[in-house]
């Protein structure tokens, strides 16, 4: 039996167990995903020497990025965005088991916001700076959209709130909310940005999915912009999670 899990603190909101639990009895696939919740990054080493027989893992927050220097390659979107949501177990020299990272959030989001990119859209405003964003950031380069970071507090290579003015506004016509601002149970909360400037030039993207509709993308379409949450994006990164642990 193939073995997959999910490696990440606290994994209680994770739809990655039943997702592909539910993949595998219905293709008759003789697997089984599994959650190692660790409380330490460290933890990974006995993760590992308890269970040999695992053929890839999936990574969520916090490790995303600490996970690394455990690994022993990385593919090119990986590297170049510095995080890694999925882990490929092959079979080294002698054989030791090497692990490779790759990226599949950067897959599922350009695959996702790709068909509603217009001409029009040369711009993004990312909000937050955690991991995600920096798969976002990614993403949007390959598509062809420059992206500008918005921070809290002042970072480097970064914008915080405070400097959104109405020409930022006016050119940046893509937002992408990265951060957990208007995820259930806190739904009444959304990142603090001028939305009685946006207009049905905008798209605006969330990458939550819990709600459907997060109070971000409710006053997006009040103002007739374009806007989507990231179910797809998350289904889409699965899928190629599973082509990656397959290929």
């Amino acid at each position: 039996m193939q073995k997959y899990g999910l490696l990440g603190y606290p994994l209680g909101h994770s739809f990655s167990k039943t997702y592909f639990n539910q993949k595998f009895e219905a293709e008759k696939i003789d697997a089984t995903y599994i959650n190692f919740e660790i409380p330490n990054i460290k933890d990974i080493k006995n993760v590992l020497k308890e269970n040999p027989e695992l053929n890839g893992l999936n990574v969520t927050i916090p490790y995303k990025e600490q996970i690394i220097p455990y690994l022993d390659d990385l593919d090119e979107d990986a590297r170049l965005i510095g995080a890694v949501n999925v882990i490929k177990f092959s079979k080294g020299l002698f054989g030791k088991t090497k692990l490779k990272g790759y990226n599949s959030d950067i897959i599922g989001f350009k695959q996702s916001i790709e068909p509603l990119l217009k001409e029009t859209h040369h711009k993004a405003l990312i909000l937050g700076t955690g991991g995600a964003s920096k798969a976002v950031f990614q993403g949007l380069k390959q598509l062809g959209v420059g992206a500008t970071l918005v921070s809290r507090t002042p970072k480097k290579f970064c914008i915080t709130y405070d400097e959104i003015t109405p020409k930022t506004m006016e050119q940046y016509t893509v937002i992408v909310n990265t951060t957990p601002l208007g995820m259930f149970p806190n739904i009444n909360t959304c990142p603090d940005i001028p939305y009685d400037m946006l207009t049905p030039d905008h798209l605006l993207y969330d990458l939550l999915y819990n709600p459907d509709e997060t109070l971000f993308m409710k006053k997006g379409k009040e103002k007739g912009a374009v806007v989507k949450n990231g179910l797809e994006m998350l289904l889409l990164q699965a899928f190629a999670a599973w082509e990656i642990w397959q290929k």
